[in-house]
């Protein structure tokens, strides 16, 4: 006989391996990307090797395992997320998510402009680590300092009020979390590209990070990497304007399904400056190599932004493959690992399933 307490004690396992794996999952992949960001696949062969980056290297501070701003304002993400689900829980008050997404994402704006934590407090903004800038993108920095916070349930569409002509990446790269409450996968969509609003306002940039969302919510709900895309791309069918991000990922999957993964592969899809190029490159790297290890170390060697797309990768991978699935030597090493998965134990403990019939 199974006990119903049972089935609940183990979905929410699952959905806790999930969160942990996707959170560090993608500050592996940004560490591993990190050091190589601006470099030409050449200069990474000519500095590493035939085979490029390996493993984690030093940066130019000669630091193994650093962070960049992609998993910082993934982290503040789920400061904004923990915050809206829990205004919505214990009040019953709905609609507050964009608003409280911009305040997290002015927090992390202060990280970028002070030297270190200037009072006393909670939450991230006390994290002397996380005041390290590392080359946080322009449209992040100027959107969030025009203070837009989009309608909860604006029209999606038309280009956004900030920044309506950039569709840089700095919006897919920071969206995970909007997958991981256990929301289905519409309703993640729909808030992570509302959210992406507040700094990215061409469609493609805010329809990359609901897609991402989405595939995120799919993959923790047990669904395959190409499953989860294949779903995504169903989601985006309904909205005008999603042609360039759907071209984008039936790209990644045609190009996955052809075999024999190569850096030169990766290049076919773009560099990764741009929102559907970055999510098109984490989704081939994730699909085209069964290996976890060298799934990560494919999406950052190429000549591009090879943080984000590792991080995008690493993302799609550990919310698969939860925690236990990650290069464990890898995720020792990465900084603020310990912080990261305190954070990602937070946001599953707030939004576990309590029914055991739940598929989160």
């Amino acid at each position: 006989m199974n006990e119903p307490w049972k089935s609940t004690l183990e979905a929410q396992a699952v959905y806790r391996s999930r969160v942990r794996g996707c959170l560090l999952g993608g500050a592996v992949g940004d560490a591993l990307g990190y050091p190589v960001e601006f470099s030409s696949l050449d200069r990474i062969r000519q500095d590493h090797g035939p085979r490029g980056v390996s493993g984690l290297v030093p940066d130019t501070d000669g630091v193994v395992g650093r962070i960049s701003d992609d998993t910082q304002m993934t982290l503040f993400t789920v400061e904004g997320v923990l915050r809206a689900h829990r205004r919505e829980r214990l009040k019953g008050i709905g609609g507050a998510a964009p608003r409280l997404l911009r305040e997290a994402y002015g927090d992390w704006l202060r990280t970028q402009s002070e030297p270190k934590p200037s009072a006393a407090g909670g939450g991230l903004v006390t994290e002397p680590w996380l005041y390290a800038r590392r080359a946080p993108g322009n449209a992040c920095l100027s959107g969030l300092a025009q203070q837009h916070v989009p309608l909860p349930w604006a029209e999606l569409g038309p280009p956004g009020p900030v920044n309506s002509d950039s569709k840089g990446c700095g919006a897919v790269m920071r969206s995970a979390p909007f997958g991981l409450t256990g929301a289905p996968a519409g309703p993640a969509f729909g808030l992570a590209a509302r959210c992406a609003q507040i700094t990215h306002g061409h469609p493609t940039g805010y329809y990359a990070a609901g897609a991402f969302a989405a595939i995120v919510s799919f993959l923790v709900a047990g669904d395959s990497v190409e499953g989860a895309v294949l779903r995504a791309l169903r989601l985006l069918a309904r909205h005008p304007g999603h042609e360039e991000t759907t071209a984008a990922l039936e790209a990644a999957l045609d190009l996955a399904a052809e075999g024999s993964p190569a850096p030169e592969k990766v290049e076919k899809l773009g560099a990764g400056w741009v929102a559907e190029e970055a999510l098109a490159i984490g989704v081939y790297c994730a699909l085209a190599v069964a290996r976890v290890e060298d799934a990560l170390l494919l999406s950052v060697n190429h000549s591009g932004d090879s943080d984000s797309t590792g991080s995008l990768c690493g993302n799609i991978l550990g919310a698969r493959h939860g925690d236990v699935g990650l290069p464990h030597t890898w995720v020792e090493r990465v900084e603020g690992r310990d912080r990261i998965a305190a954070l990602a134990d937070d946001l599953a403990a707030e939004c576990a399933p309590s029914d055991p019939g739940d598929p989160f």
